[in-house]
């Protein structure tokens, strides 16, 4: 019985102390020339909608069709950060360019990190969260119709 007592308090104590461990969140930057000039990048992303971060120049806007946010995340277990992060980034390019088409729009304008719904805005750099297992990124955005496209 003793020996019973003794394994369940150290499986309690493991758990305990041992959960911060593993659920590590890290804040990175990573390039977001680097994710779209990937094969990846050129393989899922089609050409019909341009994407535009931050403060950076784009055409003038005929229609604004909303703001939307995409929260994407993948499995990041033994693989680069990068990797992990480039991954979650496209899927939320992805995840707009499918709301994009939907609403006859051609262009996603403003695109900031919303992680948590904590702003990061860059026109180079997008923000990733990594866990132990999990990365992920939030983008906020606004679909439009632009000028000249």
């Amino acid at each position: 019985m003793k020996r019973l007592l003794f394994f369940a308090l150290c499986l309690t104590l493991t758990t305990l102390f041992s959960g911060p461990l593993y659920a590590a969140d890290k804040k990175f930057h990573f390039p977001i020339k680097d994710a779209l000039e990937s094969a990846e990048a050129r393989e899922k992303l089609s050409s019909n909608v341009k994407y535009y971060f931050g403060s950076q120049r784009h055409p003038s806007i005929r229609a604004n069709l909303g703001e939307y946010v995409s929260n994407k995340k993948t499995n990041s277990f033994a693989k680069k950060n990068e990797d992990a992060c480039n991954r979650a980034f496209l899927s939320a390019l992805i995840s707009f360019e499918e709301r994009a088409n939907s609403l006859g729009a051609n262009a996603v304008v403003g695109i900031e990190s919303y992680y948590k719904k904590n702003v990061y805005s860059s026109p180079t750099h997008y923000e990733c969260h990594v866990g132990a297992i999990m990365a992920g990124v939030a983008l906020r955005g606004k679909v439009v119709k632009a000028a000249g496209r």
